[in-house]
């Protein structure tokens, strides 16, 4: 058995990194002559930070390249082949929970909310909403293409579901709903998720998969945005019923 090749595209991958980075780093050294005079340490560690990013943005794309890709479209083609196509939705909500549980994106974003909340909005609880909307959309994607239901048949009424609970939803968790949606399509969800999809589509006989294996990261960013919001419904209705009534005032 041959070994497996971990430099396989690696050129093209050190470029699509410094492609990514090297601008954002000299804009801040145009920003630090012309504007914010950090001092120099503080310079030197944004540098250093920035090269720590690049590294790890090189072993996470080039991972991909050689492990999620291929693992996702072949676990998508082992699912395919299933007797019943229903099976599709269980084992879509299962990959879909665990792909944005460990989604880093997701969890920045949750940390971020507990901080700017000072708490009052906890991690864990908006990290369970949005991998549990994801999980529930990503089994009903596995659906789609199960059966060929049109994109927009999801699409359409997600879309008309949002703009009407969003003018009941509070500022705070709409605010949060909105960066949940693109955050929630990260890159496990455009490599593991999309390559899962593409795989199921191209198993089963006499579909497309340009038409039904892609279109799952549309779900996926709309998925978050309702959950959020219904978690906003949730807690703003136990807030009311644990809050102690105020008590008349007589005249």
């Amino acid at each position: 058995m041959n070994g497996i090749n971990i430099f396989i595209d690696f050129q093209s991958t050190v470029l699509s990194v410094v492609e990514a980075i090297l601008p954002l780093v000299l804009l801040f050294i145009i920003f630090q002559l012309l504007m914010l005079r950090l001092p120099r340490r503080y310079v030197l560690s944004i540098l250093k930070g920035s090269l720590l990013a690049a590294a790890g943005l090189l072993l996470f794309l080039q991972g991909v390249q050689i492990s999620f890709l291929p693992f996702g479209r072949a676990i998508g083609e082992a699912l395919g082949a299933l007797p019943h196509r229903w099976l599709l939705m269980p084992f879509g909500v299962l990959l879909g929970f665990f792909t944005t549980w460990g989604e880093p994106s997701v969890r920045i974003l949750a940390d971020q909310v507990e901080r700017a909340s000072s708490g009052s909005i906890r991690q864990s609880t908006v990290l369970f909403a949005i991998c549990t909307g994801v999980a529930l959309i990503v089994g009903l994607g596995m659906l789609r293409i199960g059966y060929g239901i049109p994109l927009l048949y999801i699409l359409m009424p997600g879309y008309a579901l949002v703009m009407v609970i969003i003018w009941f939803s509070d500022e705070e968790y709409l605010s949060i709903a909105i960066d949940a949606g693109g955050v929630a399509t990260g890159p496990m969800a455009n490599t593991f998720l999309l390559a899962l999809a593409l795989g199921v589509s191209s198993s089963l006989g006499g579909q497309d998969p340009l038409i039904h294996g892609l279109g799952l990261v549309a779900l996926i960013a709309l998925a978050p945005i309702i959950s959020v919001m219904v978690l906003g419904f949730v807690l703003a209705i136990k807030k009311r019923q644990t809050s102690p009534h105020r008590p008349v005032k007589t005249p």
